[in-house]
């Protein structure tokens, strides 16, 4: 069974349990979609907004959707803000002594695929997770 679940918002700390609940409402309304994939896919989605609310300047201002889809074969995600271009992304897990940069490195590793891109006056992010 298929379906699309959308979240539009302000990105502000408070807005993050938006998403979560957005997930749980997959997780009730997809009993067939395992739990791990679920899991994994969240955390992505809960790391990069973590970014759009951290990170979206001025503060308070920059508004954010997510869509979801529920795919027979997979979990397709897209998170659009309107926050400044991103400065060169880093991918890669930093160092064990490191306080930060962690988030996008959780995301890829969870996902299948995680691309970025500038369009127009917008970051857009979109995340597959196939489903197992």
């Amino acid at each position: 069974m298929a379906g699309e679940y959308r979240v539009d918002t302000l990105a502000v700390p408070e807005t993050i349990n938006l998403l979560h609940d957005l997930l749980a409402r997959v997780r009730a309304d997809h009993p067939d979609v395992r739990g791990t994939d679920l899991m994994l896919f969240e955390t992505a989605v809960i790391e990069i907004a973590n970014n759009v609310v951290e990170h979206g300047m001025p503060p308070g201002t920059i508004k954010y959707s997510f869509t979801l889809t529920v795919e027979p074969d997979r979990l397709r995600g897209q998170l659009s803000d309107g926050g400044p271009p991103l400065p060169e992304l880093r991918f890669a897990m930093p160092a064990v002594d490191s306080e930060e940069g962690r988030g996008l490195a959780l995301a890829k590793m969870a996902l299948d695929e995680l691309e970025y891109a500038r369009v127009d006056d917008h970051n857009e992010w979109r995340m597959t997770r196939v489903r197992r």
